[in-house]
């Protein structure tokens, strides 16, 4: 897992009217934080964006496919749909489909800070 530099420029880029966009390395990919909030993962040249069951019918009747990855030989999911592809070339697209991501992360529990 690598992450394109370029790609995460533009996530903050089209992203900058609704808050700072900031990464943080992660198996030498990037996971991509909107205001301190995780809200999709750069894999290689692909975008993920968070999901949850809240916001599963919306990225099911898009297509968007589960990030998936093996452990052990097998394939496993992460909660995280692959970004539609009008999202790469199009800021109002990118912003429309992040905010259901950012709901997501919003929600997601949030876990206790190590002593």
């Amino acid at each position: 897992m690598s992450a394109d530099a370029g790609l995460i420029d533009w996530v903050a880029e089209a992203l900058a009217p609704l808050g700072t966009v900031t990464k943080r390395r992660m198996m030498g990919g990037a996971v991509l934080y909107l205001d301190g909030v995780v809200f999709a993962i750069v894999d290689d040249e692909t975008l993920w964006f968070k999901a949850d069951t809240e916001s599963a019918a919306l990225w099911d009747a898009a297509g968007c496919a589960y990030f998936t990855y093996m452990r052990d030989g097998t394939p496993q999911t992460m909660n995280y749909r692959c970004a539609p592809d009008d999202v790469y070339d199009d800021a109002d697209a990118m912003r429309e489909w992040a905010a259901p991501a950012i709901a997501a992360g919003r929600r997601a529990p949030r876990k206790a800070k190590r002593a």
